[in-house]
């Protein structure tokens, strides 16, 4: 049986856990979360949270020895090399885990959401590509809400990924985020529907 691997992945706040949500909740669909792999990637005791300790220094950890993401965003949303340091480090270990929960699930179909899809070299583990896209001022409005930033910490993170037009171009699927939740979710059923039947 060959899987249909659904690659979702789109710009920060364009509205890839509404799409990831609604797939989990309407379809069932397990969904894997890079994020998720990312943070345990991180935690406390892990080989990789040591490295950037050592790298950054002991106040790159909170006190009870977790990593300060706020701090750590600080430093590589406004440094590419430190960035691409940080992960290279954890994209390895990301893929590892996407390989292991793809083998280990019965299901005929997987979502994988994974914000850098095409950044970190990750578009051989999906049968097909989606892109969540909108307006790059709605992106700025809602980062900025969402993540309680300023402007140009909003800008560095919008600024830190593939543009959201190169990603589109890329994708076997686009759906628009531009106007209501109903018309996103309307188009994740057709492509759904519409991408299984061709």
């Amino acid at each position: 049986m060959t899987k249909r691997i659904i690659g979702l992945t789109g710009g920060i706040a364009t509205g890839k856990t509404t799409v990831a949500n609604y797939l989990a909740d309407g379809y069932h669909l397990p969904i894997l979360d890079a994020d998720i792999y990312a943070r345990e990637a991180v935690s406390v005791g892990s080989p990789i949270l040591d490295a950037i300790a050592c790298r950054y220094g002991q106040e790159i950890l909170l006190s009870d020895g977790s990593l300060n993401r706020q701090k750590l965003g600080e430093i590589i949303f406004n440094n590419p090399a430190e960035r691409h340091w940080v992960e290279s480090l954890i994209h390895p270990d990301v893929r590892d885990r996407f390989y292991q929960e793809i083998a280990a699930s019965s299901a005929e179909t997987l979502v994988l959401v994974v914000p850098l899809l095409f950044e970190a070299q990750m578009t051989d583990l999906a049968t097909e590509i989606w892109v969540v896209s909108c307006s790059e001022q709605q992106q700025l409005e809602r980062l900025m809400q969402r993540n309680n930033l300023t402007l140009e910490q909003a800008r560095a993170r919008i600024k830190s990924q593939m543009p959201i037009a190169k990603k589109a171009e890329r994708a076997d699927v686009v759906l628009e985020n531009n106007s209501t939740p109903t018309a996103l979710l309307q188009q994740v059923d057709a492509a759904l529907a519409g991408v299984s039947t061709k």
